[in-house]
């Protein structure tokens, strides 16, 4: 017998510099039967999704630029869902990344921040973000998420084929 994917072989990466904030989203995934990694940065999110660091140096002009798009030991990520206002790397600038990646451009990124503005959101939204939820998530939020998933899920599938 051949079972449909459930939720709970989705794999979120959960980015967020706030303790607090990042252990709420990890939980509400949870309830959800979601698979979540949490990191507190978005450098550390560009590592777990293979962009390697190329320059260590810490005092780089341009962090963006210490990234490059070499994968090894790919883990399957379904959906990034990341703080808008992270020190060091923004939420946005993890978005423009991502989107900017070959090889994950078509994984779904959701946005979140506590901050109602609208000229931000719809920055987000017109570089790609899928959504952008509005501090403190709520389950009600995480229930939108499924069928980003399943969008990037065709997405691959069609891009194997």
């Amino acid at each position: 017998m051949v079972l449909a994917r459930s939720e709970a072989q989705f794999h979120v990466l959960a980015v967020d510099d706030s303790i607090i904030d990042r252990k709420l989203i990890e939980a509400l995934l949870k309830t959800s039967s979601y698979h979540v990694t949490a990191v507190d940065s978005g450098s550390k999110a560009l590592e777990f999704l293979g962009l390697k660091i190329e320059d260590e140096q810490k005092n780089n002009s341009n962090p963006m630029s210490i990234f490059s798009d070499v994968q090894e030991d790919v883990v399957e990520v379904n959906l990034i869902i990341t703080d808008y206002c992270m020190p060091g790397m923004t939420g946005y600038d993890l978005l423009k990344k991502v989107k900017e990646s070959a090889t994950l451009k078509d994984i779904p990124v959701v946005i979140m921040s506590s901050e109602n503005v609208p000229s931000r959101i719809n920055r987000c939204l017109e570089e790609g973000a899928e959504e952008f939820f509005l501090k403190p998530v709520k389950l009600s939020d995480v229930n939108k998420l499924k069928p980003h998933m399943l969008k990037g899920l065709n997405k691959e599938n069609e891009c194997s084929n």
